[in-house]
């Protein structure tokens, strides 16, 4: 059996799986900057999504699809149970991380360790897509620690694609999984881009999203000339006014200003706040929407010192735009 294909333009722009970070509050505010590119959850283990609170693991606002559920563990059986629950709960995806390197996720075996179990990750992969009717996607690594033989990543791609993966995200480094924190992970292994290139020239019929270290516009849209699409992370989320500019980019449209796209995002915010839930859990996603901008440390500073004060709303964020919108506003020339 054959995963569902994804449409080509719902992969050419993509936020990237964080911990911590890429939340429902986190995806619906990413959807209103770019309304065409394609979310992820945070990774969740299966054991979790069969046995723990769904409501809270699986929240999912309908603005937010095209949005995949990222899945972590190595058990077929249970990843399979997963997936159906979170094809039935609405994500449009489920992709199995392959490239995790964290201590807790190497006790677990599962992450990026599975990069050298291949045949149970094709029998992973091969138990989901049966299980559920929406694509199942790996993102992985180029290998770990000393594996530096292409042969052997292009190997463990054939693997999963004859399981009937049709999707890849390349995370092009590999992950060391001594010595080396996971944020020292994402920095110090060093980016092989030409891999993930040559793999997509080897295997056209796969689908190939380049991922890791990607900072800026310039470099995002160099990468769609030899794969899929580029998905982003932490440049994303640190700098979300990135992913508009892209999506304006690469899909059209008229670019918004900042405090426009933020205005947008009220009547959610008031929905969240009357279903109790705390303005601080979502404000802390909106943090730099004005990095590198006149006024942005105000506008940063207002949010976080009030957000987790009760009884905080809107007008908080409100206040935090007209404060940081003054700086870009000429003060009046003294008529004396």
């Amino acid at each position: 059996m054959i995963t569902t294909a994804i449409p080509a333009q719902q992969l050419r722009l993509s936020v990237a799986p964080m911990m911590d970070w890429t939340d429902s509050h986190c995806r619906v505010f990413h959807r209103l900057l770019s309304p065409n590119a394609r979310l992820y959850s945070e990774m969740v283990h299966a054991n979790a999504v069969i046995h723990g609170d769904r409501a809270r693991l699986l929240a999912m606002d309908p603005i937010e699809h095209p949005v995949a559920l990222q899945l972590g563990g190595s058990e077929p059986e249970l990843l399979a149970q997963a997936a159906r629950i979170g094809a039935e709960a609405g994500f449009d995806e489920i992709n199995l991380n392959c490239g995790c390197p964290s201590d807790r996720v190497q006790a677990g075996r599962f992450g990026a360790c599975l990069m050298r179990e291949p045949a149970l990750v094709a029998q992973s992969v091969a138990a989901m897509i049966a299980a559920c009717d929406v694509p199942v996607t790996v993102k992985c690594r180029l290998g770990v620690d000393d594996d530096h033989e292409y042969a052997r990543f292009r190997a463990f791609v054939d693997a999963i694609a004859d399981a009937g993966c049709r999707m890849f995200v390349v995370h092009a480094r590999n992950a060391w999984l001594k010595g080396l924190s996971p944020k020292e992970n994402r920095e110090v292994p060093p980016l092989r881009y030409d891999w993930a290139y040559r793999l997509k020239a080897e295997r056209p019929d796969l689908q190939i999203v380049v991922n890791g270290g990607i900072a800026g516009a310039e470099e995002a849209t160099s990468h769609l000339a030899h794969a899929d699409g580029a998905m982003l992370g932490r440049a994303a989320y640190h700098d979300p006014y990135l992913l508009h500019r892209l999506d304006v980019a690469w899909f059209g449209g008229e670019l918004r200003s900042r405090a426009e796209l933020l205005r947008a995002l009220r009547p959610y915010v008031e929905s969240q706040l009357e279903r109790g839930v705390f303005l601080k859990h979502i404000t802390r996603h909106l943090l730099g929407l004005f990095g590198g901008e006149r006024g942005g440390r105000a506008f940063r500073q207002i949010l976080s010192e009030g957000a987790h004060r009760p009884g905080a709303d809107w007008s908080l964020v409100e206040r935090a735009i007209d404060v940081t919108e003054s700086f870009s506003t000429p003060h009046a020339a003294s008529a004396a």
